[in-house]
């Protein structure tokens, strides 16, 4: 739960893929990057790489190093340093961080089955700005960058059902 500091963000987007077809996609590097683009690309922490969240189960709890926030493939821009605090298999992932923008960082990312061809992916997010952040802006530019991702993961999710 939120603390006076802190903003909570929630996006949930129903997909025309099944829920196995939609978890693959959101723990990869390219399904993130995907979903980012165009204007932004993540690295992946040391921790991660060459692999998904989706077999990162035994990762949890320990720091997985910095992912860093690239405009346009090749600016970093904000860095992530990414630990996991769950990783549901086919169902969800928590990751907590912080950020040069931010103190803490929580992503917290469900996928519901609904029937064998249809899906929601849910999105949590708590943000507590760094001193000096406003937190309205924090959360106008979270929830902007999380609307886009929605976007964009409907528009893979219906190119893959067509």
């Amino acid at each position: 739960m939120p603390s006076t500091g802190d903003a909570e963000i929630r996006l949930s987007s129903a997909l025309p893929v099944s829920a196995a077809q939609a978890w693959e996609r959101v723990t990869t590097p390219e399904g993130i990057d995907h979903e980012l683009g165009p204007l932004l690309s993540m690295t992946m922490p040391p921790g991660l790489r060459g692999r998904s969240l989706a077999d990162a189960q035994e990762l949890v709890g320990l720091p997985l190093g910095r992912a860093r926030l690239l405009l346009l493939g090749v600016l970093p821009v904000e860095h992530d340093e990414m630990t996991l605090v769950r990783v549901d298999a086919g169902r969800g992932f928590h990751e907590r961080s912080s950020m040069r923008l931010l103190r803490r960082w929580e992503h917290e990312r469900t996928v519901e089955p609904r029937g064998a061809a249809m899906c929601v992916v849910h999105d949590r997010l708590v943000l507590e700005p760094r001193r000096g952040v406003p937190l309205p802006v924090a959360r106008r530019v979270t929830a902007a960058l999380f609307a886009h991702r929605h976007r964009r993961l409907r528009g893979w999710a219906a190119d893959v059902a067509a």
